[in-house]
């Protein structure tokens, strides 16, 4: 498949996801400041949902740079990244509006658990093509930081405690993704800012 068509795709839908994410924050209703405090969880959970889709975008954009072809499988496991992803406007909204209750934060624990998955499992796909081409850059997917977290024990342990600590606490599900996503964009792939592409 057509490289290009495929990145362009997968940017359009990034895009209109975080568009859709910023159209529920609400105008206030009120000039004085204390009006847009009334948001601040929604705002909360905004900035985190916003980090996210950056710290991803960075390194899809990676990953398919050092794609030499798009195979049926690659699109498919894309797509279903992208549906995963998709799910996050809607966790989003409604863990910023309950931030204090346990659905919704369960719920976004299960956006970002099935969305780490779909990431893994495309990751691992555009490795294994180009295993048949380019060892080297198959090596260079393998060795990103979030692919190594992901497809090590840490992600699923990880998913099961916050799945304890938003029981006892629900807030923890968005400061512990926060924490993590900020070390994730800190630690990058030493190369992936010299790409070309």
């Amino acid at each position: 498949m057509n490289k290009a068509r495929v990145e362009a795709f997968t940017d359009a839908v990034v895009a209109i996801i975080m568009t859709i994410m910023v159209l529920e924050f609400k105008t206030p209703e009120s000039p004085q400041w204390t009006a847009i405090l009334h948001e601040g969880p929604y705002l909360f959970a905004f900035g985190v949902s916003f980090l996210f889709i950056a710290v991803a975008w960075y390194n899809h954009h990676y990953m398919f740079s050092l794609a030499d072809r798009i195979s049926k499988r690659v699109y498919w496991l894309n797509i279903a990244w992208l549906f995963a992803m998709s799910l996050l406007p809607v966790a989003t909204a409604w863990a910023g509006r309950y931030l204090q209750a346990r659905a919704p934060e369960y719920f976004y624990l299960l956006v970002f658990f099935l969305w780490s998955k779909t990431y893994l499992y495309l990751s691992m796909a555009l490795a294994t093509d180009l295993d048949a081409t380019n060892g080297e850059k198959a090596a260079r997917i393998r060795r990103m930081p979030i692919f190594r977290f992901m497809q090590s024990w840490r992600l699923l342990t990880q998913t099961v405690v916050v799945g304890i600590l938003i029981y006892f606490y629900p807030p923890s599900c968005l400061l512990v993704t926060s924490l993590e996503l900020i070390y994730m964009a800190i630690h990058t792939t030493p190369d992936s800012d010299k790409i070309a592409g």
